[in-house]
């Protein structure tokens, strides 16, 4: 058996498993209707008055049903493009149409011997072939039931252009029959004696009866049963109980039995009607408390975004307005200091000199602190403007920067080919500079520093050759604040590996680290989402340039 529909869409009817509440109304259903038909079954040859308005009306009704029955399974086969749903709503417009020449044709009603050029056996014979087909129908919706949603589904093209192949074929199958019964009555055999029956027709009826049965036989072994399939083996059981009523107990038209059977049939043909417009109106009911519910989502979303909007203008505000008030009494201080050092400084003992240079360099450090912090909150509210950026370019120049301001060391610099890429220069020189500044400060104990900026497929990388990390706190890289060496070891404010990974991930890409303590580390970073991690291709090693200062 194939994949089960129900675990791929549980929204329909068709679809959604019967619960145990669903088998005890249908059982319900069942046993009352069985009831009834055991009490009206010895009175069904009872004969009563013709009541000639009672056929088009009942016959009316039961076209309109099951044309909104047709109608409704086939927008479910517009959304799932199931075969089972095809075949069952072209059933559905058989009975329609089938009622509907049943009706045209019945002796009396319209014309003495009924329109269609119907003859006496015709009308006879439109209803065993209308209650065969519709069986053969659900014969066929129970088989292709079982190949599931995946492998059940139409292959190819509109869903419209299946549905009206359907339409078509299920009107040709009415108007094939209907000439059939008309033109080719009299190779059928005769199975109406004016309104009675003949012995001809116990074995026509039992055959229509025997293929009722093998649909429920058919239906009832294709589990797991959804809603619809519950409801259908209760149509089935319905149809059975019409079927011997109205053809098999009775003696022929206007009897009890022929009043009851039809009445059934109305009856049957109403439960799965009933079933889809109950699950219409809930459907309906379940998109309007969700459009609702999305309706009070985007107003609280508008109210929150307007919210963070107005703080972080509070907040820009608030960062100039204390980095003004802080650099204020820093400026202040710094201003004592060298004061006091030109003035009093032949006066001054060789500690008071420390301790004034302690200061100052006390001063600098909060100024960059002040300035990082700054930089930081920018790059939340900065847009990105992004352009091709040739990368080997953008790098030198970052380099040759860093560079500068440690002209004394010997730096081996080595690019690799890194491309172009959609970024925005500015936000990326500021964490190229970062990225390499770092790698310029923790190589400070190396004779010869050694830093490579290089690519692997998607994956860029900085390299360096010093001091290193213990990567059981490789976590904490990249935290405002956090350092994982002594400030007197090496300087900075602990902001620059934070500013790195916001440019990184302003830019939907991810940044991370590998290191071995005391042999150096390397940094590794995306520029877009969807970029392999390390274990990207190796192609951008193939050639570098080693650039020494």
């Amino acid at each position: 058996m194939g994949a089960d529909p129900i675990e791929e869409s549980g929204a329909f009817v068709s679809t959604i498993p019967a619960g145990s509440g669903d088998r005890r109304l249908a059982l319900g259903v069942v046993a009352v209707s069985g009831a009834i038909f055991l009490a009206v079954a010895p009175f069904a040859k009872v004969p009563l008055a013709p009541v000639w308005a009672f056929i088009p009306i009942y016959q009316t009704t039961l076209v309109v049903n099951d044309l909104i029955t047709a109608v409704l399974l086939f927008g479910q086969y517009a959304i799932l493009r199931t075969r089972a749903l095809l075949v069952l709503a072209g059933g559905y417009l058989f009975t329609a149409g089938m009622a509907g020449a049943h009706t045209l044709s019945f002796p009396g009603l319209f014309a003495p011997t009924g329109l269609l050029g119907a003859g006496p056996q015709t009308t006879a014979w439109l209803y065993m072939f209308w209650h065969a087909g519709f069986p053969l129908c659900v014969v066929a919706y129970a088989l292709f039931k079982s190949e599931g949603l995946a492998t059940g589904r139409v292959a190819g093209g509109h869903p419209a252009a299946a549905i009206l192949a359907c339409v078509a074929a299920a009107l040709a199958a009415v108007g094939g029959l209907a000439l059939f019964a008309t033109r080719g009555q009299d190779a059928l055999p005769a199975i109406m004696a004016g309104n009675h029956y003949t012995p001809a027709m116990i074995g026509v009826v039992s055959s229509v009866w025997a293929l009722s049965l093998l649909a429920l036989w058919a239906l009832w072994r294709r589990r797991p049963h959804s809603v619809l399939d519950l409801w259908l083996v209760v149509v089935l059981c319905v149809w059975l109980f019409d079927v011997a009523l109205s053809a098999v107990l009775n003696q022929g038209r206007f009897d009890l039995g022929f009043y009851a059977g039809r009445i059934y049939g109305l009856l049957a043909a109403s439960f799965v009607l009933g079933v889809l417009l109950i699950e219409h109106a809930l459907l309906y009911a379940r998109l309007a408390a969700a459009h609702e519910s999305e309706r009070r989502e985007r107003r609280l979303v508008q109210q929150r975004t307007a919210e963070l909007t107005a703080a972080n203008r509070d907040l820009e505000a608030f960062s100039y307005s204390v980095s003004h008030d802080l650099r204020a009494p820093l400026r202040s201080v710094d201003g004592f200091a060298r004061a006091l050092e030109e003035d009093f400084g032949d006066r001054l003992d060789g500690e008071a000199r420390r301790l004034l240079g302690i200061i100052q360099q006390s001063v600098r450090k909060m100024d960059h602190l002040i300035e990082d912090l700054l930089a930081f909150a920018r790059l939340g509210r900065q847009a990105l403007e992004r352009a091709p950026v040739p990368l080997e370019t953008l790098v030198r120049r970052t380099m040759d920067e860093v560079r500068s301001s440690d002209a004394d060391r010997r730096i081996e610099f080595t690019v690799g080919p890194l491309g172009t890429a959609d970024a925005d220069s500015g936000l990326l020189q500021q964490a190229l500079t970062n990225l390499l500044s770092n790698a310029v400060k923790f190589t400070r104990r190396r004779d010869i520093a050694r830093i490579e900026v290089g690519r692997r497929g998607d994956v860029y990388y900085v390299r360096d050759n010093g001091a290193g990390f213990d990567m059981r706190h490789a976590d904490k890289l990249f935290r405002v604040f956090h350092r994982l060496h002594p400030a007197d070891e090496y300087e900075g404010t602990g902001v620059g590996l934070a500013i790195v990974q916001r440019v990184i991930e302003r830019h939907g890409g991810r940044i991370w680290a590998e290191s071995t303590f005391g042999e150096g580390a390397t940094f590794y970073f995306t520029l877009r989402p969807d970029a392999p991690g390390a274990a990207a291709s190796e192609s951008g090693d193939a050639s570098q340039e080693r650039v020494s200062g």
